[in-house]
């Protein structure tokens, strides 16, 4: 049996009259071009000069930048110059950089997501936000990067990995494409993905557990009781420490993803970046069907007040999200849990 193309599946997309279909399908050709080009770089290894040093400089939000995610966003930068772009706003850079001000898109983009795995051979990848103009690009650059996720026209992020994939959403569902090297092309693997909306696995970086307010405690204690706490059953924990690979299992075989904010000193509003990072990755989670907050707030709903605002970051299987954000607000209905509050509230004293 044949399997679509990324080709022919952007090619039905964009049939018809519809300009911001087919301006959006053009964007989407041009970065899957460019991230076959970026995986046959980081396949070199560190027998590329670019591989594995860091540059000595800091990106727009403090970040070190190694050479591999200067040489990432230079390529899409280019690539884009190809492509119906107006605005490109990189997670690599201070300001959005102004390409065609009178194309209709405007682009967001984390060109190496996870570059600090680099050594250890973990999954990195690129994700990427596609959002109409708004306003003037050339005199008000952040207007169009300044609205709902929900405003996204299509999203997804390239991994890096064992195979070269891209999860893509154009607005109705997700789906997964694999680069086969045979065909020299993007075939489809997976269509219309769902994440089923009960799950036994989490993950979270567990080390920062004396960091976490009461809610985000509480939860992950009663998941580690198991089958002897209040929800019955045992619990996986995960924590690859890459967005890209903690997103595509949740894909692939459901489970929810903490980072919330904490008391460490810079992450109280969290660490992942709304409108690089956790805009594109819920709007890929919901049209799977899961669900994406900030622990309390629904991400697509949050309104970016700056190019590089950091939240806290809860998605994947819907049922688990929801109970996350009963433990923050609402924590006497969560029923299972209510008798052990005569024992232990939700905020020690």
């Amino acid at each position: 049996m044949m399997t679509a193309t990324l080709e022919a599946f952007l090619a039905t997309f964009a049939g018809g009259d519809d300009t911001v279909n087919t301006a959006v399908s053009k964007v989407v050709r041009r970065l899957a071009i460019t991230a076959v080009q970026i995986r046959n770089t980081i396949n070199q290894g560190v027998l590329g000069k670019a591989f594995s040093h860091n540059s000595g400089s800091k990106n727009a939000d403090g970040d070190a930048q190694r050479a591999l995610d200067i040489l990432a966003d230079d390529m899409f930068l280019e690539s884009m110059r190809q492509a119906p772009i107006a605005l490109y706003g990189s997670e690599e850079l201070a300001h959005p950089a102004l390409l065609d001000p009178d194309a209709p898109l405007a682009l967001a983009i984390d060109p190496l997501d996870g570059s600090s795995n680099i050594d250890t051979n973990i999954s990195i990848g690129t994700i990427f936000s596609i959002l109409p103009v708004v306003g003037q690009p050339d005199s008000e650059p952040g207007a169009s990067f300044f609205q709902k996720g929900e405003c996204q026209l299509a999203a997804g992020f390239f991994i890096y990995g064992p195979q070269l994939a891209l999860v893509l959403t154009l607005g109705s569902g997700t789906h997964i494409f694999v680069f086969s090297s045979r065909l020299g092309t993007f075939v489809q693997a997976y269509d219309s993905v769902v994440i089923a909306d009960r799950s036994h696995e989490f993950a979270i970086n567990a080390a920062n557990y004396r960091y976490w307010n009461e809610a985000v405690r509480l939860y992950i204690d009663d998941c580690l009781k198991g089958t002897e706490g209040p929800r019955e059953r045992d619990f996986n924990m995960r924590w690859i420490a890459s967005l890209v690979a903690e997103t595509y299992r949740i894909l692939m075989r459901s489970g929810v993803f903490l980072y919330p904010g904490d008391n460490r000193k810079g992450y109280g509003e969290g660490r992942i970046r709304l409108i690089y990072e956790a805009n594109p990755i819920a709007f890929l989670v919901e049209q799977a069907g899961g669900s994406a907050t900030d622990t309390a707030t629904r991400i697509l709903d949050l309104i970016p007040k700056s190019m590089h605002q950091r939240v806290p970051f809860v998605f994947g299987s819907s049922r688990e999200v929801a109970r996350i954000s009963r433990y923050h607000l609402e924590p006497s209905n969560i029923g299972e849990r209510a008798p052990l509050f005569s024992k232990r509230g939700l905020f020690r004293v």
